[in-house]
């Protein structure tokens, strides 16, 4: 393995850290924002709703502009953006600058999240192995560290932008310093070629979108509605309420840190379709529990069974595209196309379980994203490996060339 190939994948993991710690920092800190700002509970979810708005618009946008620029460019100036964002968003006070601070924000992280997966995927078409769950498993330890900083901002009662300026001192640097060894894939981004590629249809992906959407339903769910659940239905205490979600992160981390190995020894087909199966019992445990620790049961087994879908579903998009579209760029369209469908679930998931838990009861709103993550086993096929298949005795003898480093471009 080159040393090209080792900077790229730990630079790029290092971005996949620090992206998770400041998303953390904003969604966990959304009550002490509202205060800052004045705003009413009938305003912030326009707010809320914004951000995965304009970062699926940001991804769009990504999708084209890798036609001439490299992702590995794009990266390196979407991550200081929302950073900077972030501490606008703890800076001011008026309800404009928050507004345009989110705004901000979630364009740059629509091209933030489509670029450091792009890279992902070339890094893990160049090792010839499964390392995507990796990258993912940065990202949520860097959402750990950042919702136990924000905990302690709201501990201690900090002001946001307390909370947030060492976090953005400390990241800015070491993010455009480990930006120097990103590493794109062949042709990313080069030319002409590239823009020609952008063709794998929507009809092909569609499997992979679908999966998408249902994993961050499962996702929000968990978020949105944990501590609710335990503590409005399952009888908890406010404090024990505020486990499971802590509890999932955990789990996912764990989850990620190891997936790796089990697609490299199963295959991408099995472990998503266990993953699956396992996160739908965790729901079916969840809307079963007859108290807190058996809720807390299912939360964990939640953990387990979505950590793996994501990068997965990344990793099979970017493979399809170059099988069926082996030319420059191919790969870097279908991921951008992709990383939408992670707003779209983030956006359909927590509406969807309040109204039907209000309508009907939180117990059953549990059954709908438990029935919709199962339906991931249906296309788990769309997972396949041709011909460079990833997983024991179908790794490739040796490592495929991407092209230099960003820094040499």
């Amino acid at each position: 393995m080159t040393d090209v190939l080792r900077h790229g994948r730990a630079s790029l993991a290092f971005g996949f850290f620090a992206q998770g710690v400041a998303f953390a920092l904003l969604v966990t800190r959304i009550p002490a924002v509202q205060d800052r700002y004045g705003v009413s509970d009938a305003l912030l979810p326009v707010f809320l709703a914004a951000v995965p708005i304009l970062a699926g618009i940001g991804s769009v946008v990504t999708g084209r502009l890798v036609r001439r620029v490299r992702p590995s460019r794009l990266l390196r100036w979407s991550q200081p953006v929302v950073l900077l964002a972030l501490l606008g968003v703890g800076a001011g006070d008026e309800a404009a600058v928050l507004a345009v601070a989110l705004g901000v924000f979630g364009l740059a992280v629509g091209a933030l999240d489509a670029s450091m997966n792009m890279l992902g995927v070339s890094l893990q078409r160049a090792y010839g192995r499964s390392i995507m769950l990796g990258f993912h498993a940065a990202y949520s330890l860097g959402g750990i560290l950042g919702a136990s900083l924000a905990w302690a901002g709201a501990h201690w009662d900090l002001a946001l932008w307390v909370s947030y300026l060492p976090v953005v001192v400390a990241l800015l640097p070491l993010a455009l310093v480990g930006s120097r060894w990103y590493v794109d894939g062949d042709g990313g981004g080069a030319g002409e070629a590239a823009g020609e590629a952008a063709g794998v249809g929507f009809k092909v992906l569609l499997p992979l979108c679908l999966v998408m959407t249902f994993a961050y339903i499962g996702d929000s769910t968990v978020s949105n509605w944990s501590a609710k659940y335990l503590q409005d239905v399952l009888g908890s205490s406010e404090q024990l309420a505020t486990v499971p979600y802590n509890v999932y992160m955990v789990t996912t981390l764990v989850g990620r840190a190891v997936g790796d190995l089990g697609v490299r020894r199963f295959g991408a087909v099995a472990v998503v379709r266990g993953g699956a199966v396992v996160a739908a019992g965790g729901f079916a445990v969840v809307a079963g529990a007859p108290g807190a620790w058996v809720g807390m049961l299912g939360f964990t087994l939640l953990g387990l069974g979505l950590c793996v879908l994501v990068p997965q579903t990344f990793a099979a998009a970017g493979r399809l595209a170059e099988e069926r579209d082996g030319r420059p760029g191919a790969s870097d369209a279908a991921v951008a196309r992709l990383n939408v469908f992670n707003y779209v679930g983030f956006l359909i998931g927590s509406p969807l379980v309040g109204a039907l838990g209000d309508a009907w009861s939180y117990r059953g709103a549990m059954l709908v994203p438990m029935v919709l993550v199962l339906v991931t086993v249906v296309y788990a096929r769309s997972f396949e490996a041709r011909p460079d298949r990833y997983g024991g005795g179908h790794e490739r003898p040796r490592t495929a060339d991407v092209g230099r480093g960003s820094n040499g471009l």
